[in-house]
């Protein structure tokens, strides 16, 4: 099972619920134009994540936000 999932809901309520389960995450990243992608550190955590998230969950495929990256300054 995977350990990854996405979610039609905000950062706030993923980051609720997984701190009311004790779900410990590795990853939390946003998705274009609206849900989150969740990763969690166990896959009984991702178990436990769908089940109270089942009817947020999102099917197929999704666009997720890109990650800025800092540019390092070489003297």
């Amino acid at each position: 099972m995977s350990r990854a999932m996405n979610v039609n809901a905000t950062e706030a309520e993923v980051v609720s619920i997984c701190a009311t389960l004790k779900i410990a995450t590795t990853a939390i990243e946003l998705l274009l134009p609206s849900g989150i992608r969740v990763v969690c550190k166990t896959s009984e955590g991702a178990l436990a994540l769908r089940n109270k998230m089942k009817s947020k969950l999102i099917a197929g495929a999704v666009k997720r936000a890109p990650r800025s990256i800092a540019l390092s300054v070489m003297a």
